[in-house]
């Protein structure tokens, strides 16, 4: 996700969000493996097995080969990882990213946005975020050229399915949010290699700020540019494009009622408005990606015990347990604080959860584990084995 979340999450790829309740699990991880075959084969570098090894706690050790400033205002840097040795590197699909395990033991995530061909090399770009969480600046001032890195993954949880190679859609539109690029530009490459029907649009607040501006221009005349200081706030309708007014299109033969299908990577606000616009619509298939935790606007205030001091912790309601817990506990860990990354994985020892992840199994909820980042109680106290 773009220089987002991040974590050291161990599950089979999910379906990305989908609005209408398309594109289930299976038919994701059925078709991914087709469609970036035939994305591969059509750029002429078809893989072959990676020499890679993975440790027993399926990290890779990896280095920075190269480091460059790929926005006009030096806030976004570029790093691409490679092995030490050279080996070819386990491969990915578009919208995966690799979990950073940084110096400081902080787990973050950020998308690929490289070549899904190219098996020499990951590679990422993270804007640096001053009032952050820590997470960005120690990217931008410890992983330098040369520096060793620790990686888990790839990993995906926004998985891009092509109209015609999965998706029932007629057309795909992309829709990135300044750093929220990195998931979409192999996502545009790849559906412009299959001969998709595709366009893009990029926003930002200035085109200083947007990362790879070389790279969007030359997609060539699908892909557009809007920025806040020449065009204004983009309203939802101004990033739809051309799905913005409905039915302009056709889906696939047996699912003509989907004519779209929309990826979108941005802060949450952007991803909200485009939710609103298309609540109502059955005719387009959503699939988004935020790189930020969305607020808490629908929980219920509780109390948090924690088992290994006995301390109680209020949760008011638009608050998660993660936040509330930190401020009593600043070493737990956490990475993507949107429920997918398991970094924040705890035991609930009692209490009636409410889960709100993607990723625990059955089995793991029974076991009375939980993501604190967004799951809560709906009970009037939680005791958390902390």
């Amino acid at each position: 996700m773009a220089g987002r979340h991040a974590a050291g999450r161990v599950r089979r790829p999910q379906a990305p969000p989908s609005l209408n309740g398309h594109a289930g699990v299976d038919r994701v991880l059925r078709t991914l493996d087709t469609a970036i075959g035939a994305y591969i084969w059509a750029s002429g570098s078809a893989p072959r097995a990676s020499r890679t090894g993975t440790r027993n706690d399926g990290t890779l050790e990896l280095v920075v080969a190269r480091r460059r400033v790929v926005a006009h205002d030096q806030n976004v840097v570029e790093l691409t990882l490679a092995s030490a040795d050279g080996a070819r590197l386990p491969a990915w699909h578009p919208g995966a990213h690799l979990d950073l395990h940084l110096p400081s033991g902080r787990r973050r995530q950020y998308s690929l946005c490289g070549d899904p061909a190219d098996r020499r090399g990951y590679r990422i770009a993270v804007r640096l975020i001053p009032d952050g969480d820590g997470g960005s600046l120690e990217v931008h001032t410890t992983l330098t050229e040369k520096a060793a890195v620790t990686v888990s993954g790839p990993r995906n949880a926004f998985a891009f399915v092509a109209p015609g190679h999965g998706s029932p859609a007629g057309r795909l539109r992309l829709i990135a949010g300044g750093i929220g690029i990195t998931p979409i530009l192999p996502m545009a490459r790849m559906a412009d290699a299959l001969g998709v029907d595709w366009s893009l649009v990029h926003t930002g607040r200035s085109r200083d700020a947007l990362p790879f501006a070389a790279e969007v221009a030359a997609l060539g005349p699908r892909a557009r540019v809007r920025t806040d200081d020449t065009d204004g706030m983009p309203a939802p309708e101004d990033l739809l494009g051309p799905c913005a007014a409905g039915q302009a299109g056709h889906g696939a033969p047996g699912a003509p009622d989907v004519a779209t299908t929309v990826y979108c990577c941005g802060p949450p606000p952007m991803v909200a408005g485009i939710l609103d616009a298309l609540r109502s619509r059955t005719d387009v298939e959503f699939h988004y990606e935020r790189f930020a935790a969305a607020a808490v606007t629908d929980g219920a205030p509780f109390t948090v015990e924690l088992a290994g001091s006995g301390r109680t912790i209020a949760v008011p309601a638009d608050r998660t347990v993660l936040s509330a817990v930190l401020d009593e506990l600043p070493q737990t860990p956490y990475s993507c604080r949107q429920g997918y990354c398991r970094t924040c994985k705890t035991t609930a020892l009692s209490g009636a959860v409410e889960h709100r992840d993607t990723v625990l199994t059955p089995a793991e909820r029974a076991r009375g584990e939980m993501l604190i980042c967004v799951s809560r109680c709906t009970d009037d106290r939680l005791r958390l084995d902390l």
